[in-house]
């Protein structure tokens, strides 16, 4: 019976780079990754003091790595290496049980973690962050969008102002959304607020029909469902992204079908997330499914990640923003595909308005 991978394999397919050195901080061994992070192969770095291939800027962390008996762990540390230049690492030393003086080193760019979100543990938060020049790009024309349809508005009939009305209110929310996607990058939360999700989701509706994109969607709802607590521009937004894929997913079907469905859903909840905070029920489900092929099954675990698209044209972002908003509202989307039915349904499920707690701000 096979004991499994030797512990060389396992080392080759470690994706960061370790390095084990033998006392006096020489490197004894080197796996694929740290020959491509230092540029070098095993052949040439190995003998050599881990000093002379790679330049700490802090000088305590040369005296720590000495105390070979005692553990490191160091983020964001400044470094150079000769013939690459600066970077900024992060850097794990552990000394090896049994083995007075070795000590295995593992070495990663802080910059490339950041940029997936390691170092806050949510890969969304970061990715989509919203640089102040886009903003600023997007903004200006907007304003100029924004007084063209105010300037129209005055001079067609009552019928057609509704439509310039309409483009004034979708600059105005793709603006706030924009300054939303800027507070993403501070790690704040806009305010939730009582919202009525039907009211949501039929504005949804009027933006994808006055941009001709509005798919034929039937409506399952619960008349009697009570205000959900949420963000009405942010519910609009993740509607407007879910009702759009869910109409390119089924425009190849025959007899494509779109429906929104809400409805009670009790016994889901989120537990307490701080010392004396209470758990969060989240008793209301909006439901968008649609008759289309579904997701691609090897991507099905990944969907709401940055990136992670089946679109030619996509940049895998929509998603994520989902995602992030809707978590943003103490809420939580799940994604599932019925492959007897031939249904994709993608739920929200959000909390009840409070009667008893303030609003204005994420309870959890």
């Amino acid at each position: 019976m096979s004991d499994g991978p030797d512990a060389q394999r396992q080392l080759a397919s470690i994706g960061l780079a370790v390095a084990l050195l033998r006392p006096g901080q020489c490197i004894a061994q080197v796996n694929p990754a740290a020959e491509q992070f230092f540029g070098q192969s095993l052949r040439r770095l190995k003998g050599r003091e881990l000093f002379e291939v790679i330049l700490f800027d802090e000088p305590r962390l040369l005296a720590r790595m000495a105390e070979s008996d005692a553990p490191i762990s160091a983020r964001d540390i400044g470094a150079h290496l000769p013939g690459i230049g600066p970077k900024r690492l992060d850097l794990t030393i552990s000394p090896l049980i049994d083995e007075p003086g070795w000590q295995i080193v593992t070495l990663q760019d802080a910059s490339a973690a950041e940029a997936l979100g390691e170092g806050s543990g949510v890969a969304e938060d970061s990715v989509l962050r919203a640089p102040e020049i886009l903003a600023h790009e997007i903004k200006n024309p907007l304003s100029g969008i924004r007084g063209a349809a105010q300037l129209l508005g005055r001079n067609v009939s009552e019928k057609d102002r509704a439509l310039t009305s309409l483009i004034t209110d979708e600059v105005d929310r793709i603006a706030r959304l924009i300054d939303d996607m800027q507070a993403l990058s501070r790690r704040t939360v806009e305010p939730v607020t009582p919202c009525n999700l039907h009211e949501a989701v039929r504005r949804a509706r009027a933006v994808l029909d006055a941009a001709g994109k509005a798919p034929k969607i039937e409506e399952e709802f619960d008349p009697s469902l009570p205000s959900v607590l949420g963000n009405a521009d942010g519910l609009v937004q993740v509607l407007i992204n879910l009702l759009s894929n869910a109409a390119e997913a089924c425009r190849s079907e025959s007899v494509p079908r779109i429906i929104v469905r809400t409805r009670y859903s009790s016994g889901l909840q989120l537990h307490a997330t701080s010392p004396g905070s209470k758990p969060v029920r989240l008793p209301i489900e909006l439901r968008v499914s649609d008759n289309g092929p579904g997701v691609d099954p090897a991507m099905r675990d990944h969907i709401f990640e940055p990136f992670v698209t089946s679109k030619k044209s996509g940049q895998g972002l929509g998603l994520a923003l989902v995602r992030k908003l809707v978590r943003d509202m103490n809420g939580r989307i799940t994604h599932e595909r019925d492959e007897r039915k031939g249904w994709t349904h993608f739920r929200i499920h959000l909390p009840l308005v409070d009667s008893n707690a303030k609003t204005g701000s994420k309870t959890a």
